[in-house]
């Protein structure tokens, strides 16, 4: 299997890493995070119209660049290793997965809005009850003549707070956990009846708690009516992204903690020359090694079916996981306890590789998840 990236995607890299390196150091984006906005703005326009990095998963008819999952894996981990804030995850993977594959009317347009970077999305998805299940859904959707009304509570909507639409899983149908009835609505945040408490969170991004109290939406809202396959498909899609940044978090916590080791000096020498260290830090390295393979392979796999697709996602996750605690705890530990310090950099990758964790399943979720695709497939 050919794992090289094409010419254009090498450009891709090439673009926005030298673009991160000159204008989001680790001064700047601290200073963004401690911001009242929690964002740059002037950065997302920049990622519009000076890069053009917002299309560059859409096809050409869309206006973008025609490429597909393996952009989103090349710019999410050029994100990971600069730690970004900017909504990339909601509003192109996320809200352009929707848009991409539901046959949504107004898609062309919405996207339009996407590429030129003044249309930003928040998935509103997670509930308190639900953990990962999906389907485990207490918001409603009620038909009201041919629009519908929302009601109910979304918990840790990351990136809400400089949203400007909302994607809304909610029930149109069926029991508060049936696989039937997952209705998706593309939603104007500023509608009356929405109401946000919004927060920062550990890792320096801003979310919210998202409540619908009668929310009437015009019937061009809903995106599918009944659309469990599709959110499986599109936070599949997300999951490998998130893989994807999770890998440029891991480099910067592997690289980070080598030169740290090669600096600090104990008993008169680099602690970088003490064996046991560089047996860790090997062991750091193979578990960068090993995330970056089983994210490539499950970002090739995200167009075969579902639960090949599922497969390889949930491989990834559980790799990435694992990853994520073992290279962050060591990097902290070899660092010492000033690793953690707002000052250092590393304590921020490593509260990011937490954050990641657990982020659209942990370790134990996609282990079962797995196993139970594995035994389908087997009977």
């Amino acid at each position: 299997m050919d794992f090289n990236f094409t010419e254009e995607q090498s450009m891709l890299r090439d673009t926005v890493a030298s673009f991160l390196q000159d204008k989001y150091d680790f001064d700047t984006r601290r200073k963004i995070v401690s911001s009242d906005s929690g964002w740059r703005a002037d950065y997302w326009k920049a990622f519009a119209e000076e890069l053009g990095i917002l299309g560059a998963p859409f096809s050409e008819e869309l206006g973008g660049l025609g490429g597909g999952g393996v952009d989103n894996m090349i710019v999410m981990e050029e994100f990971g290793k600069a730690l970004v804030i900017e909504p990339y995850l909601g509003t192109v993977v996320i809200g352009g997965g929707f848009l991409k594959h539901s046959g949504y009317a107004s898609a062309a347009s919405v996207i339009e809005g996407i590429i030129g970077g003044t249309t930003t999305i928040a998935f509103a998805y997670g509930e308190p009850q639900a953990r990962y299940t999906w389907r485990d859904l207490k918001t409603t959707a009620k038909k009201d003549g041919a629009g519908w009304v929302l009601n109910g509570h979304k918990a840790v909507v990351i990136g809400a707070p400089f949203a400007t639409h909302l994607i809304v899983t909610a029930r149109t149908g069926g029991a508060q956990r049936d696989a039937g009835g997952v209705g998706v609505f593309l939603v104007d945040k500023s509608l009356p009846g929405i109401v946000t408490r919004d927060y920062p969170t550990v890792d320096g991004n801003r979310a919210s708690e998202v409540y619908f109290e009668n929310v009437s939406v015009p019937a061009d809202a809903l995106i599918a009516e009944d659309g469990l396959a599709l959110v499986d498909k599109v936070i599949d899609e997300a999951t490998a992204a998130v893989g994807a940044e999770a890998v440029g978090v891991l480099r910067k916590l592997h690289e980070g903690t080598l030169d740290y080791a090669k600096q600090r000096k104990q008993f008169g020498t680099a602690i970088a020359n003490f064996q046991v260290l560089q047996h860790r830090m090997v062991d750091m390295f193979i578990e960068v090694e090993q995330s970056v393979s089983m994210t490539y392979m499950a970002t090739i796999k995200l167009d075969e079916d579902a639960a090949e697709r599922a497969k390889a996602v949930s491989a990834m996750k559980v790799r990435i996981g694992r990853a994520c605690k073992f290279v962050g705890q060591n990097a902290i530990q070899i660092h010492g306890g000033m690793g953690m310090t707002d000052e250092l950099a590393i304590g921020h990758y490593f509260k990011r590789a937490t954050m990641i964790e657990g982020l659209f399943g942990s370790v134990d979720h996609h282990l079962k998840r797995y196993e139970s695709l594995s035994f389908d497939a087997a009977a």
